[in-house]
């Protein structure tokens, strides 16, 4: 498979009724939520890292071909330079390796402070990663990176190395004439959007207005690009968040749907092959 769709979280209550059979309980989110979309950015791993059962759990509750997005803790990318936290990183890495398979390519969350002036500190850290364990992507939120020559440096920087450059794309909240973070406790940065593609896989984060009418321009000028990197043999990861996260998955599959209708390869979503009156699970398991 080259496309994997899903949401920045798999456990929402209120999902339940819509994305979740009515009744279903928290401690089944992640099993039902696995059964509908191929991946999940595991926004999670940002704050915690889970223990050792948990993250087997998390293997055995999930499908074949099922692809976890970790993010690096914040104690890594937040905390200053990151070569001197590159111990921890690996040893994250090594942690989750219990996923197996269902482990994708892991990526480095960079704060607004952190700018080409640490360059140097950022090559050292990418180059010392163990790429050959689990891809690694990054996603950086100054907005040097987003101009020369910061811009090309990195870019080259992550062509040399092969890791992807997440795409943060965050225009259907900020060119409109409201502002649907209004209610929301962590907004998301205006940086522009740059759809370069330096691996041979690339993460999509797509921030998406609450108003389903109001995302179509920027899907429907997704769709081809999407459609040519698939073409091309590159492995895309798409992940919708939406301000009202009740919302993120109808507009996922809306997504989906528009490229299907494009012609786009990409296999039907779980979520379609479901039964409405699919019965709620009887899970004993706890959810950490």
């Amino acid at each position: 498979m080259c496309f994997y769709l899903g949401c920045a979280i798999w456990g929402y209550k209120d999902w339940v009724g819509e994305l979740f059979p009515a009744g279903s309980r928290s401690v089944d989110f992640l099993r039902l939520y696995s059964r509908r979309f191929t991946t999940v950015e595991g926004n999670t791993t940002f704050y915690s890292t889970p223990d050792a059962a948990t993250v087997k759990r998390w293997a055995t509750e999930t499908p074949d071909g099922f692809q976890f997005c970790l993010k690096l803790p914040r104690a890594v990318t937040h905390q200053g330079v990151l070569r001197p936290k590159l111990p921890e990183a690996i040893a994250f890495l090594q942690h989750m390796q219990g996923l197996g398979d269902r482990l994708g390519p892991l990526f480095v969350q960079l704060p607004p402070s952190y700018g080409p002036s640490q360059f140097d500190d950022l090559a050292a850290f990418l180059q010392a990663w163990p790429q050959q364990i689990a891809p690694l992507a990054v996603e950086v939120r100054h907005l040097g990176w987003f101009r020369e020559p910061g811009q090309n440096r990195l870019n080259s920087l992550l062509q040399d190395l092969g890791m992807g450059r997440v795409l943060l794309d965050t225009r259907p909240i900020y060119d409109c004439p409201d502002d649907p973070q209004l209610a929301s406790e962590r907004r998301k940065p205006r940086v522009p959007l740059q759809p370069v593609v330096t691996a041979g896989f690339t993460l999509v984060r797509y921030i998406s207005h609450p108003d389903a009418a109001m995302n179509q321009p920027w899907m429907a000028a997704w769709v081809p690009q999407i459609d040519k990197w698939l073409r091309q043999g590159i492995r895309v990861y798409l992940f919708v968040h939406c301000p009202v996260e009740a919302r993120s998955p109808a507009h996922a599959r809306s997504f989906q749907r528009q490229l299907e209708q494009h012609g786009t390869p990409v296999l039907p979503l779980p979520w379609d092959a479901i039964a409405d009156a699919e019965p709620p699970p009887t899970s004993q398991l706890t959810l950490f």
